[in-house]
This record gives structure tokens, sequence and C-alpha cells, in this order.
């Protein structure tokens, strides 16, 4: 495995216990990195804080709640003392039904956490990266929000959303030494992803012309590179993570 320049440099992880996001915290341990993981599941947090040992400091923060994410990024803020990088992983996927029969409430959710909850975390750790003149933001976005999935119009929209939100913030910050960039996962074998229906599993596995999932470590290894210094110049830009499914 690649290694990436993280000595000195602490992380939030959103939804950081479990699937794409623990697979991230993992190489930005092994990479010099602390982290504070952020989740709701308080249980599991722990147990993942547990396994990973020093280095790991766990929050458990509600990223659908301003008051929720402010308290962590306190907390964060407290035992660290500065934070460099965000991952915005926390996410709903929702359950798989016609637009038509969707639930508004399983839609608003979604997009709370998903979206709303990207926003949210952002709005609160910027100012400190702007004050330090550095900062790292990756967002995880999904292929569904380049192409969108039939019977996921929730998450389907909620991931667009991130991506325009990423390009926005990207600009914006542009001048300030913080770079905003996301990644658009295919389907990987994470819990919430196999929550879904086998039919609709069946459907994102054969658009991916690589034939299979992708690898949680694929995406941890792309994620780490653009929360480095290394990545000093691109921004506001969608990294493909699609096996190749990915149209534009």
């Amino acid at each position: 495995m690649n290694q990436y320049d993280l000595q000195d440099r602490v992380a939030i992880v959103t939804g950081g216990a479990q699937g794409i996001g623990r697979a991230v915290v993992e190489r930005m341990l092994d990479s010099g990195a602390q982290i504070a993981i952020w989740d709701r599941d308080k249980a599991q947090l722990e147990r993942t804080a547990k396994e990973l040992g020093k280095g790991v400091f766990a929050v458990e923060a509600d990223i659908a709640s301003s008051a929720s994410i402010k308290a962590a990024f306190d907390q964060t803020l407290q035992h660290f003392g500065k934070v460099d990088i965000l991952v915005n992983n926390a996410a709903l996927v929702g359950p798989n039904a016609a637009l038509i029969d969707y639930p508004d409430d399983e839609f608003e959710s979604v997009v709370d956490v998903g979206l709303t909850g990207t926003f949210r975390a952002s709005k609160i750790v910027v100012p400190h990266m702007i004050e330090t003149g550095y900062g790292r933001i990756v967002n995880v976005a999904s292929v569904a929000g380049k192409e969108g999935n039939p019977n996921a119009c929730a998450y389907s929209s909620t991931k667009a959303g991130v991506i325009a939100l990423t390009k926005s913030l990207g600009k914006e910050l542009a001048s300030a030494n913080i770079a905003v960039n996301c990644v658009t996962p295919a389907v990987a074998k994470t819990k919430s992803a196999m929550e879904q229906s086998e039919e609709h599993i069946a459907y994102m596995l054969a658009k991916i012309p690589r034939g299979r999932m992708m690898e949680l470590d694929e995406a941890a290894s792309m994620i780490c590179w653009l929360s480095s210094e290394e990545n000093s110049f691109t921004t506001a830009a969608v990294f493909d993570l699609s096996g190749g499914r990915a149209t534009y």
C-alpha cells in the first residue's frame, strides 16, 4: 500500500466507524495522522475506537444536527488543538422505491444527513481552516449523483447535491489554501449498501465495466491523497471511483 504524508495532521471523518469511513481512518492512521471519528452509532463508534487504538478520538455526533456538530467540533479542538482535514462521509442510503411511492420522511432524512449534513459540518469547520491558513476537505459523493439510479431518488439527489456543493465551496476557498474535492464511488460491500434490495444491488453491479464492487481500500487511497498537502492545486473537482461506469 502507498503511504501518504499526513504526519502531524488532524482529520475528522464523519461516519468513520464503519465502511468507507473506517477504511479512510485506518489508512490515515498508517500515514501518520490523528483522527476524530464522528458517528452517531455509539456502540459501533466505541468498538471501532477500541480496535484501532492510539491516534483515534471517538466523538458521538449526529450530522443531522448543527448543535451536535458544533459540540463535536469543540470536543475535537479541545482534544487535538487543530483540524486540518475534513472527510464528509456520513450518509444514509434510504429505501429502494419508485419516486411516486417514496416516503416523504425517508427522502427528507436521506437529504438531511448526506447533503445538508455535509453543508453543516463544512460550515462549522471551514472558519477554523481559514484562520489557520490550511485545509483539505473531501466529500464522499457517488456515481449515483452523476448518473442517477432508478428507485433511489433520494440518494441520487443527495449525491448530486454533494457534487455541486463541492464545486461551489472549492471555488470559494481556492485562494485560501483549502482544497475541496469529492469522490464518486460505485457500490462497495458496505453494511448500508448491502441492506438494499438484491435487485438494486444486481442493477448497480451490472453497470460497472470492471465487473466487481469497489474495494474499500481503493476509496481510502484516493481520499487520503486528496487529503494530503501534496494535493496543492486541484480543487472543486470530482474524482471517479466507479470502475468505468461514469460517463463524465
